[in-house]
């Protein structure tokens, strides 16, 4: 079952917002000095990590109560909206990459820089590291763990199929031979070898970097692509369609960009394409035995179009009233060696190398997985692309997504498709 919009609180003071925890560790009411609101995304193996490293978290930092709230993809979006109109944004909440400039723009995340390295011990992560949730010369997050784009597949399918597993030198017409041969070699009424991924933005930027492009400008707050690049990334999505090598209009709307509604996640294809660190809560709710690569590549030997990023990040809430208690709870998930052990590498491989280390000989095979290709990308990563403009996340759920579904109803065509991306992501991003 999916956890939607449910707040968890760790300790029996306030067990009426929600679920208690551990009633042996609860912390008596006249205690607590400080309440921090968490707020996250993600599966239900990621909330019970989460949850288990803010309970071990109150046992040792007494006089703090952890409340916690897990959302579904969309819904999280919608819920951190009304907090900045209300100004009550959760005093720790959760970002990513293409969001944290866009979110930190806005007012909402507090720059962290005054608790570095005094209350945030992340030196051993590394400048580099650091970069990656540093806007505008400020630091207003810090990563969770690394990662990069990745493409799954259901190994006993292919393998019943008669048909090769993907590897990292597919290219982008390989891959579309591929999905048609599983496609009708499945046979199953619903199944298509793979996703209709020109809704993922992810997925198009790196497309867009194999040819020396990219999602968004360098330089300036605007779009990295042309209305003939858009065209050609359609053509390519609505031809194989059309072939029989992704699944149906209805079925990839059903995508809420989290887990368990992807085609893959859902059992409809045999091939997803997800952050890597997300192939731990994949493999969860799939029963066979699931394969990580890269993503397809314009040709042999060509760029990969992939970069490192931290997988997720933490944000502490501009209007918080306990920002240094915030601090420390950051500080305790990701670095602590008790907390990395419960959190494993599910939001990414750890940023500390004492964690990394620590970690290592308890992770199962998926996650053994996980942490091999973070490594294997090490010859093949590009340069990390510049904080994503005021707009991005709006760009991607309510330009790119609505249009690429209109498309594949075939309600626009690609021409058209193109034209209507450019001109309203050009009203939707902003310097």
């Amino acid at each position: 079952m999916q956890v939607n919009r449910r707040s968890f609180l760790m300790g029996s003071a306030g067990a009426a917002a929600g679920l208690a925890f551990g009633a042996g560790s609860a912390i008596p009411a006249f205690a607590e000095d400080a309440q921090l609101r968490a707020m996250w995304w993600g599966s239900n193996d990621r909330a019970k990590r989460t949850l288990e490293v803010a309970k071990l978290y109150q046992s040792k930092s007494p006089g703090v109560t952890v409340v916690g709230e897990s959302l579904s993809g969309d819904g999280y979006w919608t819920k951190l909206a009304t907090q900045m109109a209300g100004r009550a944004v959760a005093d720790v909440f959760q970002l990513e990459p293409s969001t944290i400039s866009d979110y930190s723009r806005r007012g909402a995340s507090l720059a962290l820089d005054e608790f570095v390295p005094t209350t945030l011990k992340v030196d051993s992560f590394g400048a580099d590291m650091l970069k990656l949730t540093t806007v505008d010369g400020k630091l207003y997050g810090i990563g969770l763990g690394l990662n990069s784009f990745s493409m799954f597949f259901d190994i006993p399918v292919f393998e019943k199929a008669g048909l090769p597993l993907p590897t990292s030198d597919l290219t982008w017409e390989e891959y579309a031979k591929l999905a048609v041969e599983l496609t009708k070699a499945v046979g199953k009424q619903g199944f298509a070898g793979g996703p209709y991924a020109a809704r993922y933005a992810y997925v198009f930027d790196a497309w867009l970097r194999q040819r020396g492009k990219s999602l968004y400008a360098k330089e300036s707050a605007a779009l990295g692509f042309n209305a003939d690049d858009a065209k050609e990334w359609f053509t390519y999505w609505e031809d194989l369609r059309k072939k029989g090598g992704t699944v149906a209009a209805d079925v990839q709307t059903l995508d809420q960009n989290t887990i368990d509604t992807s085609c893959l996640g859902l059992g409809k294809s045999a091939i997803g394409m997800a952050y890597s660190n997300q192939m731990v809560g994949y493999q969860l709710i799939i029963k066979n035995k699931i394969g990580i690569t890269t993503l397809p590549r314009e040709k042999k030997g060509g760029p990969s179009g992939h970069y490192y990023r931290p997988a997720l990040i933490w944000s502490i809430g501009a209007t918080t009233k306990h920002a240094e208690e915030a601090a420390k709870f950051i500080n305790f998930f990701v670095n602590d060696v008790e907390a990395g052990k419960i959190l494993g590498v599910e939001r990414g491989v750890p940023m500390s190398p004492t964690v990394r280390e620590a970690i290592l000989p308890q992770l199962n095979p998926t996650e053994q997985e996980t942490v091999k290709y973070v490594n294997l990308l090490k010859d093949q990563v590009g340069e990390y692309p510049a904080p994503a403009p005021m707009g991005s996340t709006q760009f991607d759920q309510r330009v790119l997504r609505p249009i690429c579904d209109e498309l594949a109803f075939e309600r626009v065509s690609p021409a058209d498709a193109a034209t209507r991306l450019i001109e309203e992501g050009k009203a939707t991003i902003k310097g």
